[in-house]
């Protein structure tokens, strides 16, 4: 699969998230507007995946001869809850005095490092996971979509899967659908289909009962934002997962690569939580499924407590708060 976010021919190329399962799309964005567009309805999604469109969007700006740092602003605040976004943009602009095509050579070196990171601590947390699991092959358990499609081109929690996979060590992974937009249904499953990976999609709200049937060796996630105490902000309801892989005394691993970590937030009460429009709960398929006047709470996002977390791990390896 190629990378989830490049650059080719003047402008950014996407793969277009939301047509996934049902049709592998591709975007090319030409103007910031358009990119902006594309961070906002979720086409390019998953933190590492931002991080490349807030450099490669301020690249886009520097040779269109914009307004470069008022682009950054516009871009760095798509998508309030993962830093990676604004930390990609401050990253390029640091190249702005020394011409667009420095600036480009930045956000290219980016992609690049992604991918390595990425793989370095999927690579970590792999020995994490199989030191704190001796069962054999493992049953995993996998929310959101935090594979190749969240990253440039490898994948951060769902990286751990990758390596163990190559090594036979993988029976299962049970896919959260995961609300409100199904990027697990969606996304994770067309990925591990793509691998040849066993796996089974199940409703969020399977996730405990099947903690509980013994059905789950350990739970991988990724995360959008990381305090510096390790609290970490990922789709809504990895809460919910912890808590209940804490019941069952069952390792609750997170993967990311540094560049989530945020250390300028002490604790996770700081996280800025984005909301969702409220149609998406209120409708389904352009059909009303609630009374007309019903109030939704939608939040994207969920924060986890260091203390429910087994293990955060980064290219570094296990993360210290």
């Amino acid at each position: 699969m190629r990378r989830t976010i490049d650059w080719a021919g003047g402008a950014i190329v996407v793969i277009d998230q939301t047509a996934l399962p049902g049709e592998y799309r591709l975007l090319e964005l030409r103007t910031v507007g358009e990119l902006v567009d594309a961070v906002k309805r979720l086409a390019v999604r998953g933190a590492p995946a931002l991080g490349a469109a807030g450099a490669l969007g301020v690249a886009l700006s520097a040779r269109l001869n914009g307004d470069v740092r008022k682009d950054a602003e516009v871009i760095a605040h798509a998508r309030p809850t993962a830093v990676n976004l604004a930390w990609g943009v401050e990253r390029a602009l640091g190249k702005l005095g020394q011409g667009a095509d420095a600036v480009l050579a930045e956000a290219l070196a980016l992609l690049d490092e992604d991918e390595l990171l990425n793989k370095a601590a999927s690579k970590h947390a792999a020995e994490i996971v199989l030191a704190a699991c001796p069962r054999r092959p493992l049953r995993l358990l996998s929310h959101c979509n935090a594979g190749r499609l969240a990253t440039v081109g490898w994948g951060s929690a769902l990286g751990v899967v990758w390596h163990l996979h190559e090594r036979g060590l993988v029976e299962e992974v049970l896919v959260d659908e995961t609300r409100p937009l199904l990027q697990g249904a969606r996304l994770t499953a067309w990925e591990l289909a793509q691998e040849k990976v066993p796996y089974r999609v199940q409703p969020d709200g399977a996730a405990a009962a099947a903690m509980a049937r013994g059905m789950v060796d350990c739970v991988l996630v990724g995360a959008d934002r990381i305090a510096a105490n390790g609290d970490v902000a990922n789709k809504i309801g990895t809460y919910g997962l912890a808590i209940a892989a804490r019941h069952h005394e069952i390792p609750f691993v997170v993967v990311a690569p540094s560049s989530t970590v945020d250390s300028k937030l002490a604790d996770g009460t700081g996280i800025a939580i984005e909301e969702r429009d409220a149609r998406e709960l209120t409708g389904y398929a352009g059909v009303p499924i609630t009374p007309p006047d019903a109030q939704v709470f939608n939040p994207a996002f969920d924060v986890t407590p260091f203390e429910l977390v087994t293990a955060v791990v980064t290219e570094h390896g296990r993360f210290r708060p």
